[in-house]
């Protein structure tokens, strides 16, 4: 698995470097989609293709995509009308390191290129390239990523339920995550339309278990390990699961939500390794 994440980085960083636009604008995208991240969603992809035998050849495009679309998110996120972050990643925000305009200018072109990338990718047929952009811009635009972003903005200093919370961030968090797994599992011979059912119902309680750890971390961690600011969600009033539930109560949710998602992987045996090496990464990272 982490062979994969080696040629996912030297792809990424490839694709990036081959673009033919403005230098400074390159080197702009490339400081914030390379050198750093954990690679959750490309290590997602690859463990969702290795349960249908997809290869890396028709992996890494869908990695590459979807990181990049990830790193676009979190560069508009720290801008100051937003959630207003200095540092992401260990080292200044993207905003900071440039300017804001470049930073929205680089969200932009981040989302934009991921789907010129998928669109040129020469390993998938036309009636691939149509599902793979249907889960993609789903997850990402208004029904997905953009809709949970909205409503967590909308939900600061206003009380909230546990299905208000869910709904946050199914789609603010876990949309992409989802994307990632079936995107890879889409692209491999051994498709199979019942286990990509199966594998959406896991995804999604695998992306509220991330924003749980997320939670916690916030409120228990330090910048220094984080490589980002902590304890601002109290501080902003923000919607979450341990201002709602309290840390030990969040983490009890987060252990069942585990043991479900866990449980629905059974049937795939040795095929569901690396997701399972995943799940439990997701609640056990320090950062």
């Amino acid at each position: 698995m982490f062979e994969f994440r080696e040629a996912f980085e030297c792809y990424l960083a490839q694709y990036l470097d081959q673009l033919p636009t403005v230098p400074l604008l390159k080197e702009a995208m490339s400081y914030s989609a390379l050198d750093g991240g954990k690679r959750i969603r490309p290590l997602l992809v690859f463990a969702g293709g290795q349960l249908s035998g997809a290869d890396n050849a028709a992996l890494l495009p869908i990695a590459a995509a979807i990181e990049m679309i990830h790193c676009y998110s979190l560069v508009h996120d720290d801008l100051p009308a937003m959630d207003d972050d200095d540092y992401r990643r260990g080292k200044l925000s993207n905003h900071k390191a440039y300017d804001e305009a470049t930073a929205i200018l680089v969200g932009d072109a981040l989302l934009t290129e991921a789907f010129a990338l998928l669109a040129h990718a020469d390993v998938y047929s036309a009636e691939q390239k149509v599902e793979l952009f249907k889960l993609l811009s789903t997850a990402s635009g208004a029904l997905g990523m953009i809709k949970g972003q909205f409503l967590d903005m909308q939900a600061e200093h206003q009380p909230i339920t546990l299905e208000g919370l869910q709904e946050i961030h199914l789609h603010k968090t876990g949309a992409l995550i989802k994307a990632s797994i079936l995107m890879g599992h889409l692209v491999g011979p051994q498709f199979n339309r019942a286990a990509f059912d199966e594998l959406a119902i896991y995804a999604a309680k695998v992306g509220l278990m991330f924003q749980i750890q997320d939670d916690i971390l916030d409120a228990t961690s330090t910048a220094e390990v984080l490589g980002k600011s902590v304890g601002k969600d109290a501080a902003q009033e923000k919607a979450t699961y341990v201002n709602l539930l309290g840390i030990e109560t969040a983490q009890d949710y987060m252990n069942r939500l585990t043991t479900e998602a866990l449980s629905m992987l059974v049937p795939f045996d040795a095929a569901a390794d690396a997701l399972n090496t995943l799940t439990h990464y997701v609640i056990e990272r320090q950062n």
